[in-house]
C-alpha cells in the first residue's frame, strides 16, 4: 500500500527568542530554526502544527503548493 503524501509547510522565524521563556526557545530549536529569517520546510503533522501554534508570535507559516513540495527541504 502506498503512503499518502502529507502537506508540507514552510516555517520562517520572524522574531528573535531573546526575552522569551525557555519552552519557546526549545520549540524554536526543535523546529530547526535558530535566528530570525531562518526558514525550514516540515511536514504538517499534528506534532509540528502544535509546536507552531505555541510559537505563532515568533514565526510565519505558509503551506507549500503541490509543485514545490517534493524538491524543497531547507533554505
Amino acid at each position: 500500500m502506498a503512503k499518502q503524501a502529507m502537506a508540507k509547510i514552510r516555517i520562517t522565524q520572524v522574531r528573535s527568542v531573546i526575552d522569551c521563556n525557555e519552552k519557546h526557545k526549545r520549540i524554536i530549536r526543535a523546529l530547526g530554526l535558530g535566528r530570525p529569517n531562518y526558514t525550514v520546510v516540515q511536514e504538517a503533522t499534528p506534532q509540528i502544527l502544535g509546536m507552531v501554534a505555541k510559537v505563532a508570535h515568533l514565526v510565519h507559516v505558509e503551506e507549500l503548493p503541490a509543485a514545490q513540495r517534493r524538491n524543497e527541504t531547507h533554505r
